[in-house]
């Protein structure tokens, strides 16, 4: 009774959180489930309910009325207009809707600071509700419990709506049969602004209402929008009863579990959010394919892949080569090879094998952008002063973590918002190393690779077994769990103060630190060159082929035998190692580390500069590194303050001047790393696959 007793108003303090949170997810659910949009500028749905609320309110029941009803109001038009915003991207998939929908919330998050201040807003309510009622022998908040009772009366409205209404059976047909949906005279396109705009207007009502509880101020719409995430994923989104639990379940870990066992609440939502999307991907593999290797393909897919490789070969009965076709496959324009130097002359007579080894003028053409790069980025110590020098090798440490992100993302196929986790765990190895006394720069390379390829190793079998959105959120739940590791493990990390005081790295053994700009810039280039051309050379590989075609056709790759996952698992590993070289450069440019440095916000840059280079393009995520970090430190430095402005009019911009990102300016591959645009392929071009070769070996 004691327990209980002690534990009593975090409970229901705990119930009203969740609430507060169950009002603003089903909002985030209907967004994706129905409308399919990706919105990351959710939160700031709500912080401009909050905020409109927090202004307006001015502790009477017409002020409280008043700041809902404008609270409400004005995020309904901005989720209409988020509708219109997205609907030139209804063919090009989830990644640019995430994009669009960051450099959004950027802008609005930059503009809501700007017109009501940095600080955090006061909220008054009205007097009877600002007091306190007895519970069970407990004072507890009048509002609260009044807040409990609306959230309760929506969810049940909300369902009632969408179960027993003609409104919400048509937005049930715009999420499942959009086609006979217009065959009723019934607009889907009307019904997917409706519910974009209803959508904002449940985040407008939850940020006034909410306003007392997760009040407005910088990073609440951060906060509110991982929340929400973690609500949608274990609620799913067929149910809003079980989005109400689930909310509840969050709230709880919020409040109860901090009070029951605080070492341990920082992990619990991630864990269990990581938990339910990996038994979720485990339980649709007989649906889907998309699981880890099993002792043998299913049956049905490899009989459709024998009957589609017998259909494909030629009357003579012989396999016909899959790299070799009428036409230059995909995979030949890639690696950059001339056709014409090794097709058959006129006479019957084949040119001398030595020409085919010679680069043809295609392969030059897109090494070009490369090596016009790698002159710019040496002649730049000459051009610029000491503090740009600094950004340009930051840049060149969040560009190897863009190219890492490139190999998942554009060859592998797993979309990822994790990466800053072997990222971070390369930078602190680096740091540590270099505090105990290890500053040659080579060492501190290798051991931080090896590290967070251990680590990637180790959590790679989770996020293989999944595909699109589930990757992206189970990848998001790995890199909050090592954020929450990054500010627990004080003695490794230095928690939220960071590491700073270490040692300055070695460029080679028995030389000096190195400390000035240059040659930090200078060390971190040679890096970086190495490291992505390595890169290209595996990419470029039949390994690379391999990745490549587990990508554009994995039930053929699984049907003729090949072990998908174990490609994948490979991937994962080497995209980690990569990651944690460019962690360990972001440490020796900066000499200090803090958990911003590795936080969502570089994650979310990573994945975005990918997208504005092609995502499958090496050169291009380079350059959407540089093109973010020029834009966040260097050009926001005339404008103070406007970072995340610039930045937002930067993304939004990419998305509608450069739909294939980048590397499509070229109409090719940016770089010769492959395709350049995340669209998918056509049809008739699939990815030319080894299907004559056995499970685990590399045709040549």
């Amino acid at each position: 009774m004691d327990l209980l007793d002690a534990h009593l108003v975090p409970a229901v303090d705990g119930v009203a959180f969740g609430l507060l949170l169950f009002v603003v997810a089903a909002g985030l659910s209907l967004a994706f489930g129905t409308a399919g949009v990706l919105n990351l500028s959710h939160g700031t749905l709500y912080a401009i309910g909050a905020y409109t609320g927090a202004e307006l309110s001015d502790g009477t029941w017409g002020g409280l009325a008043l700041g809902l009803v404008a609270g409400t109001a004005a995020a309904c038009v901005a989720g209409a207009g988020l509708s219109a915003a997205t609907a030139p991207l209804a063919r090009r998939g989830h990644l640019a809707q995430a994009l669009l929908t960051f450099g959004l919330a950027l802008i609005g998050g930059d503009l809501l600071v700007q017109f009501f201040g940095a600080d955090e807003l006061p909220v008054r309510v009205p007097e009877v509700l600002d007091s306190s009622v007895t519970l069970l022998g407990h004072r507890y908040p009048a509002y609260r419990l009044c807040f409990i009772v609306m959230a309760v009366l929506l969810a049940a409205f909300g369902t009632w709506v969408l179960t027993r209404t003609r409104m919400g059976a048509a937005v049930r047909a715009a999420a499942d049969d959009p086609q006979m949906l217009a065959a009723t005279g019934l607009s889907p396109r009307a019904v997917h602004t409706g519910v974009l705009a209803a959508a904002g207007a449940l985040a407008g009502a939850a940020g006034v209402l909410g306003a007392p509880i997760i009040g407005p101020g910088p990073g609440t719409s951060e906060n509110v929008l991982m929340l929400s995430l973690v609500v949608v994923v274990l609620g799913g989104l067929r149910s809003l009863w079980a989005t109400f639990f689930a909310a509840v379940a969050v709230g709880e870990v919020q409040t109860l579990g901090v009070s029951l066992a605080p070492e341990l609440a920082p992990y619990l939502l991630f864990a269990a959010m990581a938990a339910v999307l990996v038994l979720r991907s485990r339980f649709a593999e007989p649906a889907t394919g998309h699981g880890p290797d099993g002792p043998a393909p299913d049956p049905v897919a490899r009989l459709r892949g024998a009957l589609a490789a017998r259909l494909r070969r030629p009357s003579g009965g012989a396999a016909r080569p899959t790299t070799t076709t009428a036409k230059a496959s995909e995979a030949d324009r890639g690696r950059g090879q001339d056709r014409s130097a090794t097709a058959p002359r006129a006479g019957g007579n084949r040119a001398p094998a030595w020409v085919g080894r010679l680069p043809g003028r295609a392969a030059w053409w897109q090494a070009a952008p490369l090596l016009v790069l790698l002159v710019v980025l040496i002649a730049l110590p000459a051009l610029l002063d000491a503090y740009s020098i600094s950004l340009a090798g930051s840049a060149l440490a969040l560009g190897l973590l863009a190219v890492s992100v490139t190999i998942l993302t554009g060859y592998a196929g797993l979309p990822t918002l994790g990466q800053t986790a072997p990222f971070a765990v390369g930078a602190y190895a680096t740091a540590n190393l270099a505090d105990a006394g290890w500053t040659v720069g080579p060492v501190q390379i290798v051991l931080s690779a090896l590290a967070a390829a251990v680590f990637s190793a180790v959590v790679g079998p989770a996020v293989i077994r999944a595909r699109g959105t589930t990757v992206l959120m189970i990848t998001l739940a790995v890199g909050e769990l090592t954020g929450a590791v990054v500010n627990q493990l004080k003695s490794v990390t230095g928690g939220a103060d960071g590491l700073v005081g270490f040692p300055a790295t070695q460029a080679l053994w028995g030389g000096e630190g190195m400390l000035a700009e240059s040659e930090l810039y200078t060390y971190a280039l040679v890096v970086a060159v190495v490291a992505v051309a390595l890169t290209l050379l595996v990419l470029r590989s039949p390994a690379g082929k391999l990745l490549t075609g587990t990508r554009g056709a994995e039930a053929r790759m699984r049907a003729s035998g090949h072990p998908v996952g174990r490609y994948l698992l490979v991937a994962h590993i080497c995209a980690g190692a990569l990651a944690g070289v460019g962690g360990s450069l972001m440490v020796t440019v900066q000499q200090y580390l803090s958990p911003a440095d590795v936080g969502f916000e570089i994650a979310a840059f990573a994945l975005l500069a990918v997208v504005i280079g092609g995502t499958t393009s090496v050169i291009g995520a380079l350059l959407g590194a540089g093109l973010i970090v020029a834009t966040r430190d260097w050009v926001a430095g005339s404008w103070p303050g406007h970072g995340p402005l610039l930045l937002g009019v930067l993304f939004v911009a990419t998305v509608y001047v450069l739909p294939r990102g980048l590397a499509g300016l070229r109409g090719g591959s940016g770089g010769g790393s492959g395709p350049s645009s995340d669209a998918p392929r056509p049809p008739d071009r699939p990815t030319p696959v080894p299907t004559s070769a056995p499970a685990g070996k590399v045709s040549p």
